[in-house]
């Protein structure tokens, strides 16, 4: 598959058209959210289509569009984090609730940007290892027999209101496997929280709070990034059409996905990513698609 690079960023998605662009950032708006990764979907899709790999960068960029759709969704209790949290600092109540999730949620970011800083040199090189499509078809089933264990074992009884901050620090360690296609941040988070035993919509709603300064991070970073690159203007218009693509889709996902929960288990997810991660490996191996 064809590259595009700036130095050694990858810009593959400079080269596609608006309509691959919108196409893709439906395709990420959807799978941000969901427990299916996001990183993988935008490598295997244009792999399938015969699209140029948009790259790395793009992908990590295009997660604010995610995070205005998990503030939009969650403003209310983005809002009463912060004013709960700032109301018991001027008690000096630090057993508040809000106060407990909003050092969770800092904590829960540390061991991501950490290893994020330190691996970015190779999550954004062009023709990156970790983007193959073997390890990715590995990382999708990884994640499957996980999140497939959480369903049999676990309770999934506790409520957010009940974090704790080894809680928050387990399921920010559980996040830097995101870094990795294939993994999913929400799918990381959402099958750590299940094996701390919160409910299926509550482990969705703790994945989502706490991911929000990861998301901010990593798509920010990738802007600078890219900025720094001094990339073609026109990159920076697909881009931005991206976005707003994106930013549709994955309002529409969240919102699916927190009422799904809600009645049904993360099943569905669990075979989902099993076949696709068959599919890839099966498909490398036996030459249909270029690893």
């Amino acid at each position: 598959m064809a590259t595009s690079c700036a130095g050694a960023l990858d810009i593959g998605f400079a080269s596609l058209t608006y309509l691959q662009i919108g196409l893709l950032g439906i395709v990420q708006g959807v799978t941000e959210l969901l427990p299916i990764s996001s990183t993988a979907h935008m490598r295997v899709v244009p792999a399938l289509l015969g699209w140029t790999d948009p790259g790395s960068a793009f992908s990590a960029a295009m997660q604010l569009a995610a995070l205005g759709a998990v503030m939009s969704y969650f403003w209310k209790d983005i809002r009463g984090v912060y004013a709960g949290s700032t109301a018991a600092i001027r008690r000096r109540d630090f057993s508040d609730p809000s106060f407990r999730l909003a050092v969770g949620i800092v904590l829960a970011t540390l061991p991501i940007g950490i290893a994020g800083l330190a691996l970015s040199g190779v999550l954004n090189a062009c023709n990156s290892p970790l983007r193959g499509l073997m390890v990715i078809g590995v990382a999708s089933i990884g994640m499957a027999v996980l999140l497939g264990i959480s369903e049999l074992t676990c309770r999934h009884e506790r409520g957010v209101g009940q974090m704790r901050l080894r809680d928050a620090l387990i399921v920010g360690v559980a996040q830097v496997g995101a870094l990795i296609p294939g993994v999913s941040r929400s799918g990381s988070t959402l099958t750590g929280a299940l094996f701390l035993n919160f409910s299926r919509e509550e482990a969705a709603r703790f994945s989502f709070l706490l991911g929000l300064p990861a998301i901010a991070l990593a798509g920010l970073k990738e802007i600078l990034v890219l900025a720094q690159a001094h990339i073609p203007l026109d990159a920076w218009s697909h881009l931005m059409f991206g976005l707003l693509v994106a930013s549709a889709s994955a309002f529409a996902a969240i919102w699916g996905l927190m009422r799904f929960l809600e009645k049904f288990s993360t099943w569905p997810f669990v075979i989902y990513r099993a076949a696709l991660g068959v599919f890839l490996i099966v498909a490398v191996s036996a030459g249909w698609l270029a690893n």
